[in-house]
This record gives structure tokens, C-alpha cells and sequence, in this order.
């Protein structure tokens, strides 16, 4: 396949919007003058702002399809569902399930990584658990929950083949800070959460190479002046901090403040979606459990418990834009760069510059996703 090359839009380039020539060949991106010649079909997005496609490292699934159960079609439907939404590139979120279900599905997400992809890159999985505290296990099943173990983290990962980039985990379980070293040993970046953990504790696990905060402020022990938990060593330290910005799991005000304290440069807007999103309210699962998406809020149908979110990360860009007052060149970041940075794929996915994948999205004045570009193919809704 020839070049392509989208031409007269605002690219976002270093942080800032200038006018630029996008030449696509091979998958990859390279920058070009305004004026530099065209040899190829073309789009034009004149009047359009250009950005990097987003990244979304923690969903349990989309379109009636939850990652714990899904087969590679099923996360076919996922992908096309997000670049749809803007997302190029996503992890798989495997929810604590049994360790035989679990590598299910790490074997159904290698099945779709080998396919050729139509839709958002799987990058790789993300496990949120098992290593997690039953006090704040969320939508968790308390019986699969576990210790830290080094051995089995190693087995997924084997039969990963190397794929699982993410895991979070609980500072305060038995095993966990010497769990968080051999995770990285294994290519595993750890986040910590779902968690009770004290302060000290918690700046055990960072210290020990956690380098981020899963769902920051939902399931863990919130701040005191006296006892600082969890949520003050991720606010004090330089870890970064996951937020779903749909406007139920954190006010706005709370977003603003996890900004400034954080700095733009440390928050990854995820969506933690669950296989209600894109679809009505009604009943669905997430894992094991039964779930009930009421005005798009979802919830354990056992005891409200809030599960995962009907979130896409369009919508979670336009949210931060409103609350903030803050210029897309600023927020955009916390849906390219940093979880590209998080998970280390900077080197290929997250911006737009010479050599990188060309995974870019196309905005409209209202921010609205108008198009989108998955490896330098248009991707067509």
C-alpha cells in the first residue's frame, strides 16, 4: 500500500498545535512541511485538529462483550467499538477470576494479537488481581483472591508470552511487596489499589517499584489528616494515578484537585468500562458478577456496589475539557502520552512524531471524533 497523507490540519505535535503534512507509509508516521508536495491519496482536515489515538490501559470490555469470557472475535468487537471512540490501542483488563479462567483468556487475547487487527491495537493484558484485599475487593469474587505469588504471575506471564504489561495489586496482602520486584523482573509494570493499605505501607510498595495508582480515589482507604493511607502516598509520590472521569466515580472538583496536585503530567484517564458500554441499561455480568447499568451507571446487582463504568474515552476527553477550563494541548496527554509512558510504549505509540505508529484521530471544533487512523488506515465506523 502507497502513502497517505492528511493534509491543512492543526497537528498536535510537542504539546502544541501547528499546521502540518502527515505522510502515512508502512504504519508509520512522518512529519512534513505545510507545503511539502503530495504524491498520494489524501484527507484532508482543514479546519480539524489532529492528536495522537488514545490509549486505554484498564477495560473490562464493551458492546456486550466482558474480557473474562471473551474469545477473539468477541475482542474483535471491542476493538472496532473503541477506534470508533478514538482509542487506537488498549489493554485487556482480566478481572480476579480462577487461575484455569485466567489463562483462558490471556490464550484468547495472544489468539487475537496474532490475528490481523481490525480496530484499537490489543497491546497486551492488564491483570487487576488476584493479589488483592478482600476489605476493598469492589466487584473482586473474595473466594479467588490471593497472596502474592511470584510462581503463578510467572506461569501467566510464560503463557502470555511476555504479553501482560500491567498488573494491580494490594500493598497490605501477604507476599505483595516482594510480588512487586518480580512483576517488573517479569516485564509487569504493578499499580497499587483496591487496597487498605496504610502510608507507610503503601510508600513500601513504591518504593519496591509500584509506579501507579489503579482508579485513584474508588476502592482504597481515602485520606485522613492523621492517617494518610493509601490515597495520600499516591498523592504525595510520583506514581501515576488512574482517574475515570465519567462524572460518578470522581466529582469534578476532585479531578481538578487530583490535577493540581499530580500535575499534568501524572494522571492517565482510563475508563475502567465494563461490557455495558456502548449499549442501554439493563443486566449484565462483569467476571462472575451479576451487574445492573441504571442512567448509565453501573453497579453489583448483589449490593450496589459501583462496577466499572459505561465510559468511552471520547467522552472522558470532552469531560476533563469542561471541568477543567484547561486547553486540549494540556489534557490530551492523559490519554496518549502518559499511559503510552506508564506501560512503556512511548517509543511507538502516544504522539505524533517521525517513525511512530500512525495511530491518530481527527477532531472536530467540538472535539466530536470525526475520523480516525489505526496503523495509517482509516479506520471506517
Amino acid at each position: 500500500m502507497g502513502p497517505y497523507y492528511i493534509t491543512n490540519g492543526q497537528v498536535y505535535v510537542d504539546r502544541r498545535f501547528q499546521t502540518g503534512t502527515i505522510r502515512m507509509a508502512d504504519g508509520k508516521i512522518q512529519l512534513l512541511p505545510p507545503d511539502a508536495p503530495v504524491s498520494g491519496p489524501s484527507y484532508d482536515a482543514k479546519g480539524k485538529k489532529v492528536v495522537p489515538g488514545f490509549l486505554n490501559i484498564h477495560t473490562h470490555g464493551a458492546v456486550g462483550v466482558d474480557v473474562n469470557g471473551a474469545s477473539p472475535e468477541d475482542l474483535e468487537k471491542i476493538a472496532k467499538f473503541f477506534a470508533g471512540n478514538g482509542t487506537t490501542a488498549f489493554l485487556a483488563s482480566i478481572l480476579t477470576d480462577s487461575g484455569e479462567q485466567t489463562g483462558w483468556c490471556i490464550d484468547q487475547c495472544r489468539a487475537f494479537q496474532r490475528r490481523e487487527q481490525a480496530g484499537a491495537e490489543l497491546l497486551g493484558v492488564h491483570m487487576e488481581g488476584p493479589f488483592l484485599a478482600s476489605a476493598y475487593k469492589g466487584a473482586m469474587p473474595e473466594h479467588l483472591l490471593r497472596r502474592g505469588d511470584p510462581a503463578f504471575l510467572r506461569e501467566c506471564q510464560e503463557r502470555a508470552e511476555g504479553s501482560i504489561r500491567y498488573l494491580t495489586v494490594s500493598p497490605e496482602v501477604e507476599g505483595v511487596l516482594d510480588l512487586i520486584p518480580a512483576a517488573a523482573e517479569l516485564g509487569i509494570v504493578a499499580a497499587i489499589g483496591h487496597s487498605g493499605a496504610d502510608y507507610e505501607t503503601s510508600m513500601a510498595a513504591i518504593a519496591a517499584g509500584a509506579k501507579a495508582a489503579t482508579h485513584t480515589f474508588n476502592a482504597m482507604q481515602l485520606l485522613h489528616q492523621h492517617r494518610p493511607a493509601i490515597l495520600g502516598a499516591v498523592l504525595e509520590s510520583d506514581v501515576y494515578c488512574e482517574a475515570v472521569c465519567d462524572g460518578r466515580h470522581l466529582h469534578p472538583g476532585i479531578v481538578r484537585l487530583l490535577l493540581k496536585t499530580k500535575g499534568l503530567d501524572r494522571v492517565v484517564a482510563i475508563t475502567d468500562s465494563i461490557m455495558a458500554a456502548g449499549l442501554p441499561d439493563g443486566q449484565y455480568h462483569l467476571g462472575v458478577n451479576e451487574v445492573v447499568v441504571e442512567a448509565g451507571d453501573a453497579k453489583l446487582a448483589s449490593d450496589g456496589t459501583r462496577a466499572g463504568s459505561t465510559l468511552t474515552q471520547d467522552t472522558a476527553l470532552r469531560n476533563l475539557l469542561a471541568w477543567t477550563g484547561m486547553p486540549l494541548e494540556d489534557i490530551l496527554p492523559l490519554l496518549t502520552e502518559n499511559p503510552a509512558r506508564l506501560i512503556g510504549v512511548f517509543d511507538r505509540k502516544g504522539s505524533i512524531a517521525d517513525g511512530k505508529d500512525a495511530d491518530l484521530v481527527v477532531l472536530n471544533e467540538e472535539n466530536q471524533v470525526e475520523s480516525v487512523f489505526v496503523k495509517g488506515r482509516l479506520f471506517v465506523r
